[in-house]
């Protein structure tokens, strides 16, 4: 078994965006994983599988999607660092179980390479139209975090931030992958332990007895509690008290729900996170995420060798969506451009955060292939024109 700095491949790699964000999950201290072989994903579980077990750690191949993301709950809640894999058909069905973890405030991170849907649609194909059903595939009001990475050393990168977002706020983290970047190769450096700030789980300090799961601390977050040092935990998917009890009244329903999707709400400035290119002296902004952006990076360098004012905000955090942002941009700019890989998913928020600025334009199809710069040049070149 190895020593616990071997753990890492550190230097330079060429990976694909699978193996990075499987990489990244080592590095982030996760030690157990669940899953379910899909098509895009599937080599996740695959090289978790082959690296964990000389780590210490556990991979199990469950029988369906639902058994994988309720294992990871119940790792997680028994000590690790869990995550899951999967694409369209088997994100679907863990939909109850992401309701679950975020009703429990569990920790979890469960990686979605998106493909062309609906259904089993193309499955070897690129999409981004998971983006809503991350938002609000699960029943209730409740909040996640969802990041999109547009590369393998992102991949890599955010596997890391999610994990530790998913122990700073208690909360389920999505990392929303594509087929394009799940499985293009590209170069990736691996820091040493030593240089990844990982986030570990805060324990409380209350002795046992007077321990409350669900009692709120720090920025609205409850503090977590060790496995087998006496303390007593009740963990259920029902309206519950700080104790953890049921609690099936209104005033306790509206009271743990307002708390726990305000610990993401009120917060959402330092979760948040996107990046700006020549977005100073921009009229014509487009707005993208994962592979997408890539594409939209190059149209705007074209469109700014042209003379046309362009820019690009890239969203690497989709859920919180930086409205912020959005509503800056719209009272200054022309035309705010959203592209994805889907018929309009983002650009709906997009949208709504834009009413009263500038004007919205959508350039979307619904996946199977990823955008031309070309194509996203034309629309700043007649976005530019209004």
């Amino acid at each position: 078994m190895c020593a616990e700095p071997l753990a890492l491949l550190t230097g330079v790699h060429f990976m694909d965006g699978n193996s990075a964000v499987c990489e990244g999950a080592i590095a982030a201290g996760c030690r157990f994983a669940a899953g379910y072989p899909i098509t895009p994903s599937t080599e996740i579980m695959e090289r978790f599988a082959s690296r964990v077990p000389r780590l210490g750690g556990i991979c199990i191949q469950m029988e369906d999607e639902c058994a994988s993301i309720m294992a990871c709950i119940g790792a997680v809640w028994g000590g690790a660092k869990a995550f899951t894999a999967t694409s369209g058909p088997g994100f679907s069905l863990m939909m109850e179980s992401i309701g679950y973890a975020a009703m429990t405030e569990t920790p979890l991170v469960v990686v979605n390479v998106q493909r062309a849907g609906p259904s089993t649609g193309l499955p070897t194909m690129p999409a981004q139209a998971d983006m809503l059903q991350a938002r609000w595939g699960s029943h209730g009001d409740y909040r996640v975090i969802a990041l999109c990475p547009n590369s393998p050393q992102e991949c890599f990168d955010l596997a890391i931030k999610a994990f530790n977002l998913a122990e700073t706020w208690r909360v389920p983290v999505l990392i929303m992958m594509d087929e394009v970047v799940a499985h293009m190769s590209e170069r990736v450096v691996i820091p040493t332990l030593s240089e990844i700030a990982v986030v570990q789980r805060r324990y409380t300090q209350v002795r046992p007895g007077e321990y409350q799961p669900y009692r709120p601390a720090a920025r609205g977050v409850p503090e977590m509690a060790p496995v087998g040092k006496g303390f007593f935990m009740h963990v259920t998917g029902l309206t519950h008290d700080a104790k953890g009890y049921p609690a099936m009244d209104p005033e306790t329903q509206d009271a743990l729900v307002r708390r726990f999707t305000a610990k993401i709400d009120s917060n959402a400035d330092d979760i948040i996170v996107y990046e700006e290119e020549e977005i100073a002296d921009a009229e014509v902004v487009v707005v993208a995420y994962g592979i997408t952006s890539r594409a939209a990076a190059a149209a705007v360098e074209e469109a700014r060798a042209l003379g046309i004012p362009a820019g690009l905000l890239r969203l690497v955090t989709a859920w919180p969506f930086p409205e912020k942002k959005v509503r800056e941009l719209s009272g200054r700019v022309k035309a705010l451009i959203m592209v994805e890989l889907n018929l309009g998913q983002m650009f709906l928020e997009m949208d709504r955060c834009a009413k009263g600025g500038a004007q919205s334009i959508f350039l979307g199809h619904a996946g199977g292939s990823i955008h031309r710069p070309e194509a996203i040049l034309m629309a700043i070149q007649k976005a530019a024109q209004l």
